[in-house]
């Protein structure tokens, strides 16, 4: 009895001296198993017991439990003081220091395409004209025949179309909501129709997919001085009003007369330069005055009604106004172009 007394008193010892020593969890495991294990010490005491009498087995019991009990209970104030030094170690490492100054995060930014379609939104609300959206998968009626270009027309060589089957494919101009709004709407009409547009066609000046921005106006004694009036202050809003603007006859064949419409090159002044090509002029948008199989198509009597028509890419009018020289630069979203486009 004297001899396990005397051990247990040896355990209890040997542990607070590991047990003070133990720099980390990982220790404090250990000490654990090798006590209080299966094969810990305190079991191996347990297990002697059957060397003592019953009365002897009672008080070696009281002094095992007594024992085993301060053990647990030392190891786990030991391990709640390590995590909670932990704890703090870790809340002062990311400890966030309010007296810092804060660190700055950029804002996105406007695409120029965007910008330029806001704008010539703008101007054309401002001069009383309605917005008017539609489909992009169109039918051949529409977007072709009604704007009398029919199967059989030289005008469809102009357009390399991406057709579902014979009678459906991707709008090749957002025209055919001009359609579709005479119709629904009659005459007098004014309003423009801004959407994206596809053609079979890619290179620095074209995109398989871009944006253009038609327009009509429909009423009685509609002159092409109106049109010219309408297409001048649009030019000299949206690209200043130092530049000079002009229109050429042209041939479209929803449009009779039909008309270029140009501004005076904003790089050289109208001298010539590489920008216009020594022209002087830079071509932004096609016009005139609303053909009268279109007005019929529409619905609107050609005898009592006449209008005008216009069409622009905007991806065209972005790049003559931000002096983008490549228009496959605004559909591959580098940051840095297109920051550089906005004057950022």
């Amino acid at each position: 009895m004297e001899e396990l007394l005397k051990a247990l008193d040896e355990v209890a010892s040997g542990f607070l001296e590991r047990l003070s020593s133990s720099r980390s969890e990982e220790e404090l495991l250990r000490l654990k198993a090798d006590y209080l294990g299966r094969r810990g010490s305190i079991r191996v005491l347990m297990s002697r017991m059957s060397e003592l009498s019953p009365d002897e087995r009672r008080v070696f019991g009281a002094r095992v439990n007594e024992l085993k009990g301060m053990v647990e209970r030392e190891l786990e104030r030991a391990l709640d003081r390590m995590r909670e030094r932990r704890l703090l170690e870790e809340e002062e490492r990311t400890r966030l220091d309010v007296s810092l100054p804060g660190c700055g995060r950029p804002f996105g930014g406007r695409h120029p395409v965007s910008l330029v379609w806001d704008e010539a939104v703008e101007i054309f609300l401002g001069m009383g004209f309605d917005v008017e959206y539609g489909p992009e998968m169109e039918d051949d009626f529409h977007n072709f025949e009604a704007l009398n270009i029919p199967r059989d027309h030289p005008a469809r060589d102009m357009q390399d179309t991406f057709y579902f089957d014979a009678d459906f494919l991707l709008r090749t101009h957002t025209s055919p909501v001009e359609i579709r709004a005479m119709r629904r709407r009659g005459a007098p009409l004014r309003i423009i129709s801004p959407g994206r547009v596809y053609r079979r066609d890619s290179d620095p000046t074209h995109s398989p997919m871009f944006h253009q921005l038609e327009g009509l106006l429909v009423d009685e004694g509609v002159s092409l001085g109106d049109l010219k009036g309408v297409l001048s202050e649009f030019a000299h809003r949206m690209f200043g009003r130092g530049l000079d603007v002009r229109f050429r006859p042209s041939y479209f064949p929803f449009t009779e007369p039909s008309l270029e419409v140009d501004i005076q090159c904003s790089s050289c002044m109208g001298s010539g330069c590489r920008v216009c090509k020594g022209s002087g002029w830079l071509e932004i948008l096609g016009a005139g005055m609303t053909h009268p199989k279109v007005l019929e198509f529409g619905g609107i009597d050609p005898r009592r009604f006449r209008g005008f028509a216009w069409g622009m890419g905007l991806d065209r009018v972005a790049m003559l106004k931000f002096g983008i020289t490549d228009l496959r630069l605004l559909f591959e979203n580098d940051f840095r172009f297109l920051s550089s486009a906005r004057g950022e």
